[in-house]
């Protein structure tokens, strides 16, 4: 591996480039040459890089001569594979974003498919559908910014005096926040100790979730309702206004 990252320095091939002409995150080519041999890395993976420094193996680059066709040779592979790659990089439509946004989000998709093509397992599979959820339930939660907040600070990349949301509520949350970790990372809170606490959150979701099924009970009646009321047997594009302001009105009724 230090002679493959030697003769990476010497074409001056970066970390940038080659990630790009991977198609994976930069944090991924970090891990694939820091690591003894590149067994983590995926055989397609290996394949392009292998290609475009015209080897079979590992063992080849000590046959290799540096000279001014081979680094060439090598940079017209690695152009024309960074353009494609960009090319193919993601199906999310970045139109509309800023340049910073854009370059955000492609990161973050970049990271996800890494990790969900480098785990075998599910628990990346896992991890990002609980993160799907967390991101469909931001807007209506706003302590999970302070979450995102603490996270991004106790891990440094984030000064923890910056406050980019509401300071007085986010830095309360944080102090709470750290407060149960070093409960938790101290060992202060078995699973005794805290079973009444979890029993009272599983009521609460319970309760949240007989709600939540009743008002959608509530608005399918008042739906079938409207459209027998209106003469309809569907909603449509036609009659959606027409059929949303019946079932408004019927709503109203019960209300004492």
């Amino acid at each position: 591996m230090d002679k493959l990252n030697d003769l990476l320095q010497e074409l001056e091939i970066s970390k940038v480039r080659l990630a790009k002409f991977l198609g994976v995150s930069r944090q991924m080519v970090y891990n694939y040459l820091d690591s003894e041999n590149l067994e983590k890395m995926p055989n397609d993976k290996k394949l392009k890089l292998f290609n475009l420094l015209e080897i079979e193996s590992l063992e080849d680059i000590k046959n290799i001569k540096v000279d001014s066709d081979y680094s060439m040779n090598v940079e017209m592979r690695l152009n024309q594979g960074v353009k494609k790659s960009s090319n193919e990089e993601t199906t999310v439509d970045l139109k509309g974003l800023s340049k910073s946004d854009a370059e955000t989000l492609n990161n973050i998709f970049t990271y996800i498919k890494d990790k969900l093509i480098e785990d075998k397992t599910d628990t990346s599979s896992n991890i990002f559908k609980y993160l799907h959820h967390f991101l469909q339930s931001i807007d209506n939660v706003k302590e999970l910014k302070y979450i995102l907040g603490y996270v991004s600070k106790s891990t440094g990349f984030t000064d923890p005096n910056t406050f980019v949301f509401n300071e007085d509520q986010q830095f309360l949350f944080e102090s709470i926040m750290y407060s149960a970790m070093t409960l938790y990372n101290n060992g202060g809170a078995s699973r005794s100790k805290i079973a009444e606490s979890h029993r009272r959150w599983e009521a609460e979701i319970e309760q949240k979730n007989e709600e939540k099924l009743s008002r959608t009970q509530q608005l399918n009646t008042a739906k079938v309702q409207a459209l027998r009321e209106l003469g309809y047997t569907e909603i449509n594009e036609t009659n959606a206004a027409e059929v949303l302001e019946k079932i408004a009105e019927i709503q109203s009724r019960s209300v004492v």
